[in-house]
């Protein structure tokens, strides 16, 4: 029995109800069209199921919205009940392409736009949902997860507020630093980890790859990714390399001290295929500086890897990047938006993450334990053996 179908033995703690924000409002159709299924069928399978009121609904996306006055101001304002709802907040702080205007001139939407709007729906909740969790792909202000000088501590002051405002528990994806959960010990902090998606998705869109230690490698690009690259490597039976970043710490550009050189770690990479693994990709240049250093060393074709794909200079350097041979494939996840630019290339894989969310909130509404979907081990080997890898 698959893991979801389970939950029809179980009464959910509330009436499930998702506020997909401005900013996730694609991914959060996608989630409620998979609960949808699955609770119609479970309530054609299974009595107990069909005997919950509000269980079977056509859809559980609640109306909410955030309209400007023409000051730039906003407000919060949900359009139908949530007393006693389960909720569930999805928003993604990353999603740039939204517009507002302020005094007739047009602005898009920053991250501090879109948490502010997460604050403005909790507070329109009024206190009436019997349980709030906000699902943050990308943690808000993660990259400030740590004091190095005179300077604010944005995360734990963010995850610190949402808490007080009665937040009962956070899921975010692959956090900079899962630390930061620290600021707010008493509250449920979950970080989740893509790997199986991404390795899903690799052996589906690249049917020719060989998982095994003569043909494939995992690589961090730098000490802090190091321990997601070795779970990849101990799950898939191949070995793991690193770079480490030389900098010039007597100089500061652009907010941090310039990288030198990437002196490598690891065994030969001659011929093989190489994975570099990491939580985002912002700019681009440290991936590809990391590829030329492995086409240095004779590797094959190199896959990059990363959980969010912001591309803040855009795609021109991946593009020259592929041409010169230095890059065969770059995936992401649709955690975050993906403008149309990025989907059209040719070289792009999107690691679609929907239906993963999709049975987190399923499962939490059940009020279960979600252990079993952040270890995905034996779902990995199963998935391998599909495709004939081990």
């Amino acid at each position: 029995m698959k893991r979801h179908d389970k939950l029809a033995e179980t009464i959910p703690v509330g009436n499930l109800g998702i506020l997909a924000l401005e900013s996730s409002k694609e991914m959060g159709q996608r989630v409620n069209d998979y609960i949808v299924e699955w609770r119609q069928e479970r309530s054609r399978m299974e009595a107990p199921a069909s005997s919950i009121a509000g269980y079977s609904k056509d859809s559980y996306l609640i109306d909410c919205v955030c309209p400007r006055f023409g000051s730039g101001e906003a407000k919060g304002l949900i359009r139908e009940s949530v007393r006693g709802d389960d909720l569930f907040l999805l928003v993604d702080v990353c999603n740039y392409s939204l517009t507002y205007k302020v005094c007739g001139q047009v602005n898009h939407m920053s991250p501090d736009d879109h948490y502010q709007d997460l604050k403005r729906l909790i507070a329109a909740v009024g206190g009436k949902a019997r349980r709030i969790t906000v699902m943050m792909p990308f943690l808000y202000e993660s990259r400030q997860h740590r004091r190095s000088s005179r300077e604010s501590l944005d995360c734990a002051l963010a995850l610190q507020e949402l808490t007080q405002m009665g937040v009962e528990s956070i899921i975010t994806f692959d956090a900079h630093d899962p630390r930061v959960q620290n600021a707010i010990p008493l509250k449920s902090f979950e970080t989740v980890q893509p790997t199986y998606q991404f390795i899903k998705a690799l052996l589906k869109n690249v049917p020719d790859i060989r998982i095994d230690a003569q043909n494939l490698m995992v690589i961090s690009p730098d000490e802090g990714a190091l321990g997601r690259a070795v779970y990849y490597a101990n799950v898939l039976g191949i070995d793991v390399g690193m770079f480490y970043k030389r900098r010039d710490y007597s100089k500061i550009v652009d907010g941090r001290n310039p990288i030198i050189a990437h002196e490598f770690l690891g065994a030969d990479l001659e011929g093989k295929d190489v994975i570099i693994i990491d939580d985002m990709i912002s700019s681009g240049e440290s991936m590809i500086d990391v590829a030329t250093e492995l086409k240095r060393r004779k590797a094959n074709r190199i896959f990059v890897a990363a959980t969010f794909g912001l591309f803040t200079n855009g795609m021109d350097k991946f593009d020259e990047a592929v041409e010169q041979g230095l890059i065969y494939r770059v995936m992401t996840t649709n955690l975050v938006y993906q403008p149309q630019e990025l989907l059209s290339r040719d070289y792009y894989i999107s690691v679609d993450m929907s239906k993963y969310v999709a049975l987190l909130i399923d499962t939490l509404n059940h009020d279960q334990s979600i252990s079993d979907l952040l270890n995905p081990t034996e779902r990995i080997q199963n998935i391998l053996v599909k495709y004939g890898q081990r």
